[in-house]
């Protein structure tokens, strides 16, 4: 049995890189780094075994919210990009559903790649954008919340049914589920795993004193800005730092500033993801630290009220003392806290979006027109949501919008050009299907990959209808640089002078068959089932309109006129490349299914 491999998952990306490791070195060794040259003996600890417990609790736990997050975007990632789309008509509802897309998909970067596509689409702006990038804040602390409730002595009950769900069950839904019942179930059990390793520095006090200086917000806020830049996952630091304070070694104030280092470090997640891209990710990306900086710098002088807050509405036990309470109390604080701290933030910037907006469009403004036009490359193509076949099925969409934007604009300058234009407008109009064939190039090579995924059958049918969409469309462009391109330097070579009567019979097949192509365009890009019908039952229309033509060319052909012959033979081509131009466009359509089971004539 084959497992989906958005619900399996492989090994984070970043647990492959030599950035994990240095990390998980850093574990070790920053808070112990006094302790290695101590005598073993001293203090009765077992360092080899602690640091086997502390390595490989960190990476079940790693390891499991990966996989459950695959799992999560795997079930729900189609909703929840209409849910983003939908629901964002304002700024509240924008935090709002930014929040609740952000907890179910698990994964505020994959928020901010669809924010992106839909700013670069026209889908939404950017400053509609900041109240969802504020809200994914918000959405991001449920794992903290889960983590905090302790519930690891039914890790192994989780991870048993979930095994069994993922491998036994033939419902690739079920599979999906067992996949993230077993992640969590990872979660909490490398959880249990660290914290049963910490236990022996409870008595050691070099550790202890170590802690001792973390106290200090600032060096806090640095510690764990720095680890969760290197991790790139604020929810992993964030659950580290509830394993210690189930240990009795950091107490809430320490445990806050903690948390707040960690939303200053997921900003490089956001930069890192935003290289490369165009510059609305730029912007939003930049939106991203904004808000997360500003947030820290207003709130680190009140941590020891917000400390006292959260102390006052979280769950107390008074039954126990010293270390034992702190472990008991201070998990579910700090998680508490960090959702708190969140939320604040986003109802005291929640009515500066727009100044939000305007300060990213200043800092990040649009390259010059010419510098655009220089960089052919795919807008909406996303390495990252790979994993995500329904999200990344969904780009490729966007991306045959762009480029059916690029072959519109041939098709409206080609019958211009070929009645009336020089040799260098042909030549403009036949470097631009240079454009047409780099991106279909991107578009298929996007395509292979997110082929190799594992998809469902009603994924691959969509992502053979597209890859066939986009190949007709690079075939429209191909007809129109080596076919309608040929035949305006024809005219000019045999001096042809193409009459007014026959330029407005031209010219009306011509707008019919760019109709059709830019609905068709359309109809792909948007899953349009009347635009797709539209372009088929443009069949007979098109066929009138060219038999018109064909019978005023034959009429014509007796005219006693200078070049007769070469103006008919050009003339008659034209008709003939622009039926075969709307044969592409209803292929295309004929990609979206409507219900109509009629072949393509």
């Amino acid at each position: 049995m084959k497992i989906p491999a958005g619900v399996l998952g492989n090994w984070p990306t970043l647990s492959r890189s030599p950035v994990l490791m240095l990390a998980l070195v850093a574990l070790i060794a920053v808070p112990t780094a006094s302790a290695w040259g101590a005598e073993a003996t001293e203090a009765g600890i077992d360092w080899g075994t602690m640091a086997m417990s502390l390595f490989g609790g960190l990476a079940l736990f790693l390891y499991g919210m990966d996989q459950m997050a695959n799992a999560l975007k795997a079930v729900a990632g189609e909703r929840m990009k209409d849910i983003l789309a939908r629901l964002t008509t304002n700024r509240f509802m924008g935090a709002v559903t930014g929040a609740f897309v952000t907890a179910v998909i698990n994964s505020s970067s994959v928020t901010t790649v669809l924010l992106v596509g839909f700013i670069s689409a026209g889908l939404m702006s950017l400053a509609q954008s900041v109240g969802v990038i504020m809200g994914a804040n918000i959405g991001s602390t449920v794992t903290a919340q889960l983590i905090a409730f302790k519930v690891t002595k039914a890790a192994l009950l989780m991870i048993g049914v979930g095994f069994t769900m993922l491998f036994a069950s033939k419902t690739e839904r079920i599979q999906q589920y067992g996949g993230m019942l077993m992640g969590l179930g990872l979660v909490f059990f490398g959880m249990g795993v660290m914290s049963d390793g910490m236990a022996p520095l409870r008595s050691y006090q070099p550790f202890l004193d170590v802690m001792a200086h973390m106290q200090s917000p600032l060096v806090g806020i640095a510690v764990a800005a720095a680890f969760t830049g290197l991790i790139q996952s604020s929810a992993a630091t964030t659950g580290i730092v509830i394993v210690m304070a189930s240990q009795g070694f950091v107490n809430l104030p320490t445990g806050i500033a903690l948390a707040f280092g960690a939303n200053i470090g997921t900003c490089v997640t956001a930069l890192l993801a935003a290289i490369g891209k165009p510059r609305e990710a730029v912007r939003a990306a930049l939106v991203h630290i904004m808000f997360n900086v500003a947030g820290v710098i207003i709130w680190v002088a009140f941590i020891g009220q917000l400390a006292d807050f959260v102390e006052w509405i979280s769950p107390k036990h008074p039954e126990l003392a010293g270390s034992a309470r702190l472990a008991a109390e201070v998990p579910r604080q700090i998680a508490n806290a960090h959702t708190l701290f969140n939320v604040a933030n986003t109802l005291l910037f929640i009515g500066l979006t727009t100044q939000f907006a305007r300060v990213a469009e200043w800092l990040i403004p649009d390259r010059p027109l010419g510098e655009e036009m220089l960089v052919v490359r795919a807008k909406y193509l996303d390495e990252d949501l790979l994993a995500t076949p329904s999200l990344a099925l969904d780009r490729v969409r966007l991306e045959a919008l762009h480029m059916g934007e690029r072959v519109e604009e041939m098709l409206a300058r080609i019958m211009p050009a070929i009645l009336s234009g020089n040799r260098e407008t042909l030549r403009e109009i036949e470097r631009m299907d240079d454009a047409v064939d780099t991106l279909h190039a991107q578009v298929i090579a996007y395509l292979a990959k997110i082929s190799r995924q594992s998809l469902t059958e009603a994924q691959t049918s969509e992502l053979i209808r597209l890859m066939d969409a986009v190949n007709d469309l690079e075939n429209i462009g191909d007809i129109i640089e080596t076919n309608l391109i040929v035949l305006g330097n024809e005219r000019i070579d045999a001096g042809v002078s193409i009459s007014q009567p026959t330029r407005e019979v031209l010219s009306e097949l011509h707008a019919a068959v760019t109709r059709s192509v830019e609905a068709a365009v359309h109809a792909v890009a948007q899953r349009n089932e009347l635009a797709a019908r539209n372009v088929t039952s443009m069949k007979q229309e098109i066929s009138r309109i060219a038999d018109s033509a064909a019978v005023h060319q034959a009429r014509r052909l007796v005219a006693e006129e200078p070049n007769r012959i070469p103006a008919y033979t050009i003339e008659i081509d034209i008709i003939e490349k622009l039926k075969r131009i709307y044969y592409f466009a209803k292929r295309m359509a004929k990609t979206v299914p409507t219900g109509d089971s009629s072949e393509v004539l």
